[in-house]
C-alpha cells in the first residue's frame, strides 16, 4: 500500500512540475551549422583566413577545435542559436540543417534532439 501512495505521490508531483513549467513543445530552427566565432560576424570571411581553410565545413571544424563552439546561424534573421549538444552538429558541419528541438529564451539555448539536413 505504501508503494502505491508512493508512486501516486510522485506522479501527481511530476504532473505538477510539467504544469509549472508550462508545456514546451520541440519545434524546427533552420539555418546552417557554423562556429559561434564565423555566426558573430555572419560569414566565415575571416575564418578562412585565420583557419587556412576554403570551405564553410571546414571552417567551421577548424575553429571549433580553436574553442569555438557549434550553433546555428539563420542568415535571413541573422539570429545565432547556441545548441547545448555539441556532438551532433559536428556531421552537420558548415551545411544548412533543420534543427528540432526545444528553446530556452534566458540562456538563447536550443536543446538538440534531432539535426537533419535541409530539403
Amino acid at each position: 500500500m505504501k508503494k502505491l501512495s508512493l508512486s501516486v505521490a510522485m506522479f501527481m508531483l511530476s504532473v505538477g512540475v510539467l504544469f509549472a513549467q508550462g508545456q514546451v513543445h520541440a519545434r524546427a530552427f533552420t539555418g546552417a551549422i557554423m562556429d559561434s566565432q564565423c555566426a558573430s560576424m555572419g560569414n566565415h570571411d575571416a575564418g578562412y583566413k585565420m583557419t587556412g581553410t576554403t570551405t564553410p565545413k571546414d571552417c567551421t571544424r577548424a575553429c571549433v577545435k580553436g574553442g569555438s563552439q557549434f550553433v546555428l546561424y539563420n542568415a535571413a534573421r541573422k539570429s545565432t542559436y547556441k545548441l547545448d549538444d555539441q556532438t551532433k552538429p559536428r556531421d552537420f558541419a558548415g551545411e544548412n540543417v533543420k534543427v528540432i528541438g526545444t528553446y530556452n529564451r534566458r540562456t538563447k539555448t536550443i536543446h538538440v534532439e534531432k539535426i537533419e539536413a535541409a530539403q
